[in-house]
C-alpha cells in the first residue's frame, strides 16, 4: 500500500506520542517498591515499545528513502 506524506508524518506523530506514555509507563513502574511485582507489565510495555520502534524506523525510511 502506498500512503501520502501526510498520512505518514501522522502516523508517526501519533506512534511517538504512544512511545513517550509507554516509556513514562515503564518509568513509573520501575520506580515502584516493588517493581518484580508488575515483571508482566514491564514485560508488555518493553515489547510494545520495541514494536512501535521499529514502526517508526519504517515510517521514516519510506519518508526519506535517499537517506
Amino acid at each position: 500500500m502506498d500512503y501520502s506524506t501526510t498520512e505518514l508524518t501522522e502516523a508517526k506523530r501519533q506512534i511517538d506520542s504512544i512511545l513517550h506514555k509507554l516509556q513514562e509507563t515503564v518509568t513509573t513502574l520501575e520506580a515502584k517498591d516493588s517493581p518484580e511485582r508488575y515483571k508482566s507489565q514491564l514485560t508488555l510495555a518493553n515489547r510494545r515499545i520495541q514494536a512501535l520502534t521499529i514502526a517508526v524506523a519504517l515510517i521514516e525510511a519510506q519518508l526519506h528513502p535517499d537517506i
